[in-house]
């Protein structure tokens, strides 16, 4: 048995101590009666101990903290309901206060948040830009060292499972936005539904930075999936959780993995961003240092995931490219992804995506031949990387408006015209 989890464990319970040690000597010398807090020496000690604090901790799951938004020009109230609970996943709904007259104008769109180590809180700038003019619901990810083991399993034909039950409880007129990882079990749920003729189908689904052929402009990450095999995957990066959550023994990847994997590819960045905020901090630049807090806040909170699902989402999409091959099978029956003729598909890029290479996405408007070419559309975005596909001051003002473009085409009408791809 991999004990990995339990050595982490110890491990942050051993630095507690230190952890409170420099939180009551920052709070010394933050003191404002204390004359020596607005010394450079005072600020280099609180920095010190704020940074230390900070790559010690383990970061909680975010909140989305989005109170209000403003509807045609008029504010409105946000309140989060869950709409639909199953053990691994809630889907949350951003309900405003104020809606449009003609509500049925304004698309419903499920936004399915990756279920790849973060939160999916790391789409709230995504559902940020979505809210004025969409009514939006997204799938909240449970973190599986939170679900005990009689829940039983969670694999990648769960997945498509819970993809396909959702589609049909928030139905109709719905519109799928999937962002990177579930762009493949989004696409075979629907073809699954497509195939068998059941009730439900959504109207559309944007797919953003998603691995659909990952033989395609392979990236770094590809080609590592892809040469040391989901076997190597099993031994290396596999463990249980220890004792003291409701998911204990359940054999998982850890998210404390998948972010070590992920801080490795820019670790200069990384290091180079951390001494930034202490320099931050020492100048008393606090609008810089509050940018670094939030970013790693969300970025530093991170959630295990069941073992099962990584490894075979591992072998059938970067090993095996079962999807593009026609290989890939759902509860024993062939994906087919010729059987998707009603659900019109379009597929998002970015330029300097390093996860998910040029093309990939690109390759779901190849796979689906039966499906008219006004049904199609693609955008490849200039100048964003992966994180850009989905966030950012180029989606909001170059990407959203093509999605939400097609979403308003392709809803409530099988004749559309030809929109003019980009």
């Amino acid at each position: 048995m991999d004990l990995s989890y339990f050595w982490y464990e110890a491990a942050h319970w051993m630095l507690t101590p230190a952890r409170v040690a420099a939180d009551a000597t920052q709070l010394v010398f933050q003191n404002p009666v204390n004359p020596i807090t607005y010394t450079p020496y005072g600020r280099t000690v609180s920095a010190a101990c704020e940074m230390f604090e900070r790559t010690t901790r383990r970061y909680g799951k975010p909140a989305f903290n989005l109170p209000r938004t403003i509807v045609e020009g008029i504010p409105a109230e946000v309140t989060e309901t869950v709409v639909w609970e199953k053990p691994f996943c809630r889907v949350v709904a951003f309900e405003r206060a104020l809606k449009r007259p003609a509500a049925a104008a304004q698309p419903k769109v499920l936004v399915v948040a990756p279920m790849s180590g973060h939160y999916a809180t790391l789409l709230r700038g995504t559902v940020e830009a979505l809210l004025p003019a969409h009514e939006v619901l997204i799938t909240d990810w449970i973190d599986a060292r939170m679900v005990p083991l009689e829940a039983g399993r969670f694999d990648l034909d769960t997945y498509i499972d819970y993809m396909i039950e959702m589609f049909q409880a928030l139905g109709p007129d719905l519109h799928v936005i999937a962002v990177c990882q579930p762009s493949v079990p989004v696409f075979a749920a629907v073809a699954r539904m497509e195939a068998q003729g059941l009730p439900g189908v959504p109207t559309s689904m944007t797919l953003m930075g998603g691995p659909i052929d990952t033989r395609r402009s392979p990236t770094a990450v590809n080609c590592l999936a892809a040469e040391r095999g989901s076997e190597w995957f099993k031994r290396n990066c596999i463990t249980v959780v220890p004792p003291g959550y409701p998911g204990s023994w359940r054999e998982v990847y850890p998210g404390f993995f998948q972010l070590s994997g992920f801080m490795g590819m820019n670790l200069d960045r990384h290091l180079t961003a951390h001494w930034d905020m202490y320099k931050h901090l020492v100048r008393n630049d606090g609008d810089s240092a509050e940018k670094h807090r939030d970013f790693y806040d969300e970025y530093l909170s991170v959630m295990d995931l069941t073992a099962e699902f990584y490894l075979q989402t591992v072998n059938t999409v970067f090993v095996e490219h079962a999807l593009p091959k026609g290989e890939m099978l759902h509860r024993g029956e062939r994906v087919d992804p010729g059987a998707i003729r009603h659900c019109s598909v379009m597929a998002v890029e970015g330029e300097n995506d390093d996860i998910s290479g040029v093309g990939q996405t690109l390759a779901a408007l190849d796979l689906t031949p039966n499906l008219p070419d006004s049904r199609k559309l693609y955008h490849l975005q200039q100048g964003v990387g992966h994180y850009g596909v989905f966030n950012g001051s180029r989606f909001r003002s170059q990407i959203l408006p093509r999605i939400s473009e097609f979403m308003h085409a392709m809803q409530g009408t099988d004749t559309v015209p030809l929109l003019e791809a980009s």
